[in-house]
């Protein structure tokens, strides 16, 4: 998606992604990258990945992947997070906030408290505490800075059977988004928000959909094909371009035609 000529449109900037070392995370990773930019790579687990994401991009020759690990539902881990960050850099031009997992599917009938607020940790209180750690290095960029949030159709629609505490939580991203959008646009910051549907090829739908519901999704798309990362990826690089500094608050919906607004 380079835009000007051939320019890396995103050449130089300095970017963070949580959990930007595989599936949908890494192809924005490596799409971020592509384009010249030094993308701070958050991991949790995903050690062996997010070595291969930089090894390949390093093999490139265009672009920097910097791997950071840390687990963001813990408010003393974030702080010492953004400590390792600001070693890292004075400044961040891009925040993608990647971070998100159904967890388990349970129904209303046998939630418990312990497990509706492990997923809104996971999805909604991390991305608070993230951005909010990481604002003092928004706010020094040069050109103003772009934050783009990772919702899901489920946050739009409602999830599958199970799913109801995540996309309860994928809804208060969507929410979030635009709230902090109108509070942050008078420092030049953008918050946009993506919602992905059936994207296959991640971690996130081996786990969580079989085949058969798959298929299902698929045939109920307009677009008649599933998604797959880089779907997302160029979504995300387009709303994180600088070249597109008059949209915040704004959600862009990737999933085929499933939703349409």
């Amino acid at each position: 998606m380079n835009v000007g000529g051939g320019v890396n449109t995103l050449s130089g900037k300095r970017v963070l992604v949580t959990g930007g070392a595989s599936g949908i995370g890494g192809a924005i990773s490596s799409e971020l990258a592509a384009q010249g930019a030094t993308v701070i790579v958050h991991y949790f687990r995903s050690k062996d990945a997010v070595k291969e994401l930089q090894d390949e991009v390093r093999a490139s020759g265009v672009g920097e992947i910097i791997p950071l690990q840390a687990d963001l539902t813990q408010e003393s881990t974030v702080a010492k997070f953004a400590e390792d960050v600001e070693s890292l850099t004075s400044t961040l031009d891009i925040l993608i906030n990647n971070t998100g997992d159904l967890v388990e599917r349970h129904t209303l009938d046998d939630i418990d408290n312990a497990f509706w607020e492990r997923v809104m940790a996971v999805n909604v209180t991390s991305m608070m505490m993230v951005t909010r750690a990481m604002l003092p290095l928004l706010k020094q960029g040069d050109e103003g800075a772009s934050i783009v949030n990772l919702s899901s159709l489920a946050g739009r629609k409602g999830g599958h059977g199970g799913s109801l505490a995540y996309s309860t939580s994928k809804g208060a991203v969507l929410t979030f988004t635009r709230s902090l959008a109108a509070e942050l646009a008078s420092m030049g910051i953008r918050v946009n928000a993506v919602t992905p549907g059936l994207i296959l090829g991640t971690r996130f739908h081996a786990t969580h959909t079989t085949d058969e519901s798959a298929n299902k999704t698929i045939g109920e798309i307009p677009l008649k094909r599933a998604g797959n990362p880089m779907d997302v990826a160029r979504a995300v690089a387009f709303l994180a371009s600088e070249y597109n500094g008059f949209i915040t608050g704004a959600t862009l919906d990737i999933n085929g035609g499933v939703y349409m607004a």
